[in-house]
């Protein structure tokens, strides 16, 4: 068995990031930005008007003093002309500026009888006029790679970008073994179970950026796991479920290399998760979960998600772990990395008192896995620990 982190650098040498392609700017939310993008314009492109009221000249402004409506501009529609000395323009929110003008009084600071205008409050000191380029210049850049958010998508809007290349979605084909399982809504007979572990992590890994496809059962001959794996063809990753033991019906790792798959590993030192399997078949990186469900969704999250953050080119491939306090006390670990199925909430975070592989329901109202190093000894409450958000 190797450690945790050995297994995870050894799966990070079997992928790569994947190439780019464009895509409309509407459908690139969630998509990781492979190229660097300027913004083709200043933002905003003209002085503009932070406020409604009068556009006036700021060296006239102070209370009592009057002048003379000549126009207005309105978002859209600029006024033609200047504003001279002792001239306003009406100006509403989000309109250009006049040229002559460098402040805008508010209209609650201003009483208006026909064209004049009398400034009756404080105006302040704040012009209300966004300046050109306030937000962004033209040529500024939004770097990539990056996770692209709702935010950077209204971002490259503004910046009249129509399109962005983002990182092609890796391609995962999932494989679940055995013939103890049949597909949800099947008739399953006596000695069968429901096939779970692939619409789970179908789920997981099209959250992570992925795209999925579940590939029919392979049953426990080496023939069906030939035929499966051939249709995994095109994948950049090929997920097993389940025969990657050492049991007589476990057949994964001999078909895999009979079909030319290069092993880098079997067996991590961890709970749950222990035979996990890896290596590369062709152009593509192989992974052979364990077929408990548990164990199969907590390797998805600690193995496959920096798997799949590498491929799409983000640079922090690693683990995404945080810190908090025990809300209870945990007896010693043993000898393997334990991923403890936990909840977290401000800074706390509390261990299920059932941590058995099977059970999904406890994994389901789980938000974390607590991680006890090898051998770590008992922890009291309060103590700091690290954990994994899922």
């Amino acid at each position: 068995m190797i450690p945790v982190s050995q297994a995870l650098a050894h799966l990070l040498t079997l992928v790569s990031p994947l190439e780019s392609e464009d895509v409309p700017l509407a459908e690139a939310a969630g998509r990781v930005l492979a190229r660097d993008m300027h913004a083709r314009r200043d933002q905003p492109p003209f002085s503009a008007s932070a406020m409604d009221g009068y556009a006036v000249n700021a060296a006239e402004v102070e209370r009592h003093a009057m002048f003379k409506v000549i126009g207005e501009a309105a978002a859209g529609h600029a006024f033609d002309g200047r504003a001279g000395a002792g001239q306003a323009v009406r100006i509403f929110t989000g309109a250009p500026v006049p040229e002559g003008a460098s402040f805008v009084v508010i209209q609650e600071d201003v009483s208006r009888t026909g064209d004049l205008i009398t400034i009756t409050d404080d105006p302040g000191e704040n012009p209300n006029i966004r300046p050109r380029g306030g937000d962004f210049t033209d040529g500024e850049t939004v770097t990539a790679p990056r996770l692209l958010s709702a935010a950077d998508v209204a971002l490259l809007a503004a910046m009249n970008i129509p399109s962005v290349p983002v990182t092609r979605r890796p391609e995962v084909a999932l494989i679940s073994t055995g013939d103890e399982l049949v597909m949800p809504g099947a008739d399953p007979g006596p000695d069968q179970i429901i096939a779970s572990n692939t619409f789970g992590l179908k789920a997981m890994l099209e959250g992570f950026g992925a795209r999925a496809r579940i590939l029919p059962i392979a049953r426990d001959t080496e023939g069906a796991l030939r035929t499966a794996f051939g249709l995994a063809e095109g994948a950049d990753l090929v997920v097993t479920i389940g025969g990657a033991s050492v049991g007589d019906h476990d057949l994964v790792g001999k078909v895999a290399q009979d079909l030319g798959m290069e092993r880098s590993f079997y067996k991590v030192a961890m709970r749950p998760g222990k035979p996990l399997m890896a290596g590369r078949m062709g152009s593509a990186a192989m992974v052979g979960l364990p077929g408990n469900p548990v164990s199969a969704m907590v390797c998805g999250h600690v193995f496959l998600a920096p798997m799949v953050r590498a491929m799409l080119g983000l640079p922090d491939a690693g683990q995404q772990l945080r810190n908090a306090r025990l809300a209870e006390p945990l007896a010693a670990n043993g000898p393997r990395e334990h991923y403890m199925r936990a909840r977290a909430a401000d800074g706390v975070i509390r261990a299920f008192p059932d941590q058995d592989s099977s059970l999904l329901t406890v994994l389901a109202e789980a938000n974390a896995l607590l991680i006890r190093p090898p051998g770590d000894s008992a922890r009291v409450a309060g103590e700091p620990v690290q954990y994994m958000p899922i």
